[in-house]
């Protein structure tokens, strides 16, 4: 799959905004223009908020790829593109010349937000609490690395304190976060302990944000999935999610 060029046609905008959300919706602390592309980075915690985020046309293609390569060896970080969408046209052809491997093709996945009821007794709160924040970090924190004097967790919490949002705790274990955007609510962050799973437990998180989506006068929610993710995936279909995009991320071997 790595020789493949893997968007051979163009997309039209309404497909290639989902770069943007995703973008808005998990900001990275750290940021860096260079015309069009922006270098995000913090410290490491998830390849969303460290990866280059590459739109638009780009004339001095070679050159950019250069110049991206330079700014993350300078942070000490490795080079990894996020090829959405919107991504400059021949970028993933580039990549693919210099050696980058194909990582996590990932779904972005929506629906309309009609006709969904929030859990009985799940609440939506205005920021994590520590229990949130705890379950969250358990489920898919174990896989940051310690990096720097900043505790990896650390820059999670900045993550998700960068843009209001909604989150969902349910005591037996397991979260969710919703980002309203105008017409569409972000959906992030479900986790369910192991404990916890094989009970229901997700589908009550994510209705619950739905409808708390719906209330805020959003018309259509999103999310994005691994495909590897085949458990979420058949989640996020029972609750009638239907694959819209993707994209998926390159990283220098």
């Amino acid at each position: 799959m790595d020789e493949e060029r893997v968007y051979e046609e163009p997309v039209d905008e309404e497909i290639a905004q989902f770069d943007l959300l995703v973008d808005a919706a998990w900001p990275a602390p750290g940021r860096a223009e260079d015309g069009g592309w922006t270098y995000r980075h913090a410290g490491g915690v998830t390849k969303r908020a460290n990866s280059v985020l590459p739109l638009g046309e780009r004339a001095d293609l070679p050159e950019a790829v250069d110049r991206a390569e330079r700014f993350y060896a300078g942070i000490g970080q490795p080079c990894v593109f996020s090829v959405g969408m919107g991504a400059s046209p021949g970028l993933d052809d580039e990549l693919v010349r210099r050696g980058y491997e194909l990582v996590d093709p990932t779904l972005v996945m929506t629906r309309p937000l009609t006709g969904v009821e929030p859990a009985a007794g799940a609440a939506v709160e205005d920021r994590p609490s520590e229990r949130w924040l705890r379950t969250w970090w358990g489920v898919d924190g174990g896989r940051h690395r310690e990096t720097g004097e900043v505790p990896a967790r650390t820059w999670g919490e900045r993550i998700l304190g960068g843009v209001p949002a909604g989150y969902v705790l349910l005591d037996e274990g397991a979260v969710g976060r919703g980002v309203p955007q105008g017409r569409w609510l972000g959906v992030y962050c479900m986790a369910v302990e192991p404990h916890a799973r094989r009970r229901g437990l997700g589908t009550g998180v994510l209705r619950t944000l739905l409808a708390w989506g719906r209330r805020w006068g959003a018309d259509d929610a999103y999310l994005v999935v691994t495909q590897a993710n085949t458990g979420a995936l058949a989640l996020y279909e029972r609750e009638g999610f239907t694959v819209a995009g993707r994209y998926h991320y390159r990283v220098r071997s």
